[in-house]
């Protein structure tokens, strides 16, 4: 009997039968004896001081244990820098942590906690704080501070430069026979993960369990370690289902450090869970934001120079803007580059990660140029894009890594029928609706970890194993993936194996965030199964009493658990045999993986080709997408069915980025307008149109051990830029903002 190799079969989901039975148990489920709660109250005014906080009220409330504020909370022993979590360090959401003093820095700030034993009367007690303040003015938005931008030395935690050239841009725009000078404005975002965030709070001594919903476990851990002054080995942070995150749950927020400090202040352990109301405060958010871009080429298409200049607001304490000019810089072969992002200071916390954090906005400008520019000169979008294309990244002259971008662009077409579009905008009509269809490239880059990634292999005596990763399932399907990856590794049945994850106990992977997690819990995973894998032949090639004694362990493989050489299958034993012969109840190894130093001379990009089909109702101004489809080469595809689900939730993302969602300050009370799902639109099921992915084999020899690039981001990257397409294609007006609304369209 030969095991099937489990790389790349379509297996459900191990935890699916957990999660529609409601057996999967999330952060704010979790039950302990003698558990307090701990309710948020967050500033009334987005700038100035507080003044007076009245509690008598509430402390008299039934229940209540205590309301802590900045005048009885303990101060943090200190604050770490802002760090993307992709960086495997402490990763805090902002370099503010409230409490410290009376200042205000924006609306919904921490500024009191009730804590009360149950969550009912917290809430009340809570509602019950008087909270009095000193207003200062205040800006919120881009338009109330413009003159008063800046340039910044960095961006997105000081990762990427605030300003990146190469060439001349001045000298390329003027030999270019065309020229395209467009600004797009985007509205802010706001995540909404099924699950808000929560987290519990224990202390045995000086040793704290936090149970977080958190993308990165070691993240939480090191971030309220730092915060609180203890070492990270006196923090465990357990996270085994984490109900979506999309960028929210990536970075380190204020409440696991402040129910770890409410549960040291009331001697019980105190669960924090955000409302989802404050997930709209407490989280960051996707920032309000405006590119400029500038594009010249010659007569037959080529880009001859792209200026790319972003302006949007920050925090007063951090530097962050999305990098939305990165892709955008990549993604085509020109050699004259500008690129400059500018910050205002607002009355806002820092905006954080959001999906495809800065591809996709950077990519709707440029893409929906590109699709001008093939207008105005009458080329078909398809060949526009390959006659711009590039096998190496422009920023580096390196070569791809892997790329499969024109089989992306070939097979998309070929699966949307793109063969069928008259260029003419408004040539397209079902009745009295005007269809339209549009296209798109998508590109995510290849984050590494700069750390090692590190797992456990474990094999039994029953023949079974499980291999242990401290990574949570926040919704991608880790856990599937990762026992097909040790299945093959060892040589076993996949359902022989399992994986355990979401626990700081266990051998430390940095935060799966910017579709890195695939590719480097894979690494890990399949370099502690195969070091298991090989210890065991070695083990049984030096036992007299095995078979297999005195082979060259090299001319041994392992098929369903039975270790065989290669030329003479019927000679070898099972690893069960050679444990029990061996009085040995299991046998574990260890693994680590970091990029090796040659990865460094390779540009390192996910590619995809995104289409769309759009249906506008002219007298309306009501634009509902019928098809999308998406082609994308993400290396070695461990399981096409949890990939498709991850890429289609990318591409109706896309859609609801395109046309529904958005957030906006009141400057005059420098509040979000939404603050809950009635307010605020994401895409449900009558939005979803027929979704069709298409995944292109690619071989990446470099990326890492398995060749897996991820798939979490790029889904997104080029779907509102296919639908604004589709959109001019269907009426002949350019949208040049997100969303596009009923108004844009009248």
């Amino acid at each position: 009997m030969t095991t099937a190799l489990a790389i790349g079969q379509p297996t459900d989901r191990v935890d699916g039968r957990h999660k529609v039975t409601g057996g999967a148990q999330y952060s704010a489920d979790l039950l302990l004896t003698g558990m307090a709660y701990a309710v948020l109250v967050g500033a009334g005014v987005p700038s100035g001081r507080v003044t007076g906080i009245d509690s008598a009220e509430a402390l008299q409330a039934d229940g209540v244990l205590t309301v802590l504020t900045h005048e009885n909370l303990p101060k943090i022993a200190g604050q770490p820098p802002l760090i993307p979590s992709l960086a495997g360090m402490p990763a805090p959401g902002q370099t503010f942590f409230p409490f410290q003093d009376e200042v205000v820095h924006y609306t919904g700030q921490p500024v009191a906690m009730v804590v009360a034993d149950t969550w009912e009367r917290a809430q009340h007690a809570a509602a019950l704080v008087r909270v009095s303040y000193q207003e200062t003015p205040s800006v919120t938005t881009l338009d109330q501070a413009r003159d008063e931008a800046y340039e910044p030395e960095a961006v997105f935690g000081g990762f990427v430069p605030g300003r990146s050239t190469r060439g001349d841009v001045a000298a390329g725009l003027a030999k270019a026979d065309v020229r395209i000078d467009a600004v797009f404005s985007y509205a802010a975002n706001n995540h909404n993960p099924i699950e808000p965030s929560a987290t519990t709070a224990a202390w045995d001594g000086d040793q704290l369990t936090l149970h977080d919903a958190t993308q990165g476990v070691a993240a939480t851990q090191l971030t309220v370690a730092a915060l609180l002054g203890l070492t990270p080995s006196k923090v465990r942070v357990i996270s085994h289902y984490v109900g979506g995150s999309f960028g929210c749950k990536a970075m380190i927020w204020a409440h696991p450090a402040l129910a770890a400090l409410a549960a040291r202040e009331v001697g019980r352990p105190v669960k924090l869970s955000l409302t989802r109301e404050q997930m709209f405060t407490s989280v960051g958010h996707r920032e309000e934001q405006e590119q400029r871009l500038t594009l010249g080429a010659d007569k037959e298409g080529r880009l001859t120079a792209l200026r790319h200049h972003k302006l949007s607001p920050t925090s007063h304490f951090d530097d962050w803007a999305e990098p939305s000019l990165g892709v955008a810089s990549q993604f085509y072969a020109c050699d004259n580059y500008e690129g400059v992002y500018r910050l205002i200071r607002a009355h806002t916390m820092t905006p954080t990660f959001m999906r495809a954090p800065g591809e996709a906005s950077g990519m709707f400008a440029l893409e929906s140029t590109m699709d001008d520019l093939a207008h105005e000169l009458g080329i078909d979008p398809i060949e526009l894009r390959l006659r711009n294309f590039t096998d190496t990244d422009p920023t580096t002259g390196n070569p791809w890594s892997s790329s499969g971008l024109k089989e992306c662009y070939q097979r998309g077409a070929e699966r949307f029928g793109w063969h069928r579009r008259n260029p003419e905008p408004r040539s397209h009509r079902d009745g009295h609706l005007l269809i339209g269809y549009g296209m798109a490239g998508a590109g995510y880059p290849g984050y590494g970890p700069s750390n090692p990634q590190r797992a456990r292999a474990r094999l039994y005596s029953d023949g079974t194993a499980v291999v242990q990763a401290a990574t949570p399932e926040f919704g991608t399907g880790v856990a599937t993936v990762m026992t097909q990856v040790a299945a093959d590794a060892l040589g076993l049945p996949v359902e022989r194996c399992r994986f355990e994850g979401g626990d700081t106990m266990l051998p430390t992977i940095a935060a799966a965030v910017g579709s890195s997690g695939a590719g480097m819990i894979s690494a890990a995973v399949h370099t502690a199964a195969t070091n298991l894998r090989r210890q065991l032949v070695a083990q049984a090639v030096a036992d007299a009493q095995s078979p297999l004694h005195g082979a060259d362990p090299d001319a041994v493989t392992v098929r369903d658990g039975r270790m065989i050489l290669r030329d003479a299958p019927d000679t070898g034993e099972t690893y069960v045999e050679l444990l029990h012969r061996n009085f040995l109840p299991d046998a574990e190894a260890v693994g680590a993986w970091s990029p090796s130093p040659e990865s460094t001379r390779y540009g390192k990009m996910t590619f995809g080709a995104q289409f769309a089909e759009v249906a506008v109702d002219p007298g309306l101004g009501l634009a509902r997408v019928r098809r999308m489809v998406g082609a994308f080469a993400p290396g070695r595809v461990l399981n096409p069915k949890t990939a498709r689900s991850q890429l289609m939730g990318g591409m109706l993302w896309g859609l609801g980025q395109a046309l529904l969602e958005a957030n906006y300050m009141d400057p005059r009370r420098g509040r979000w307008v939404a603050s809950s799902l009635g307010d605020y639109l994401v895409p449900v099921n009558a939005d979803a149109p027929e979704v069709e992915v298409e995944l292109v084999d690619v071989t990446d020899e470099i990326i890492n051990p398995l060749g897996v690039k991820g798939v979490g981001e790029v889904g997104q990257v080029g779907a509102a830029a296919a639908i604004a397409n589709a959109v001019h294609h269907a009426t002949g007006r350019r949208v040049r903002k997100l969303p596009i609304t009923l108004e844009d369209l009248l």
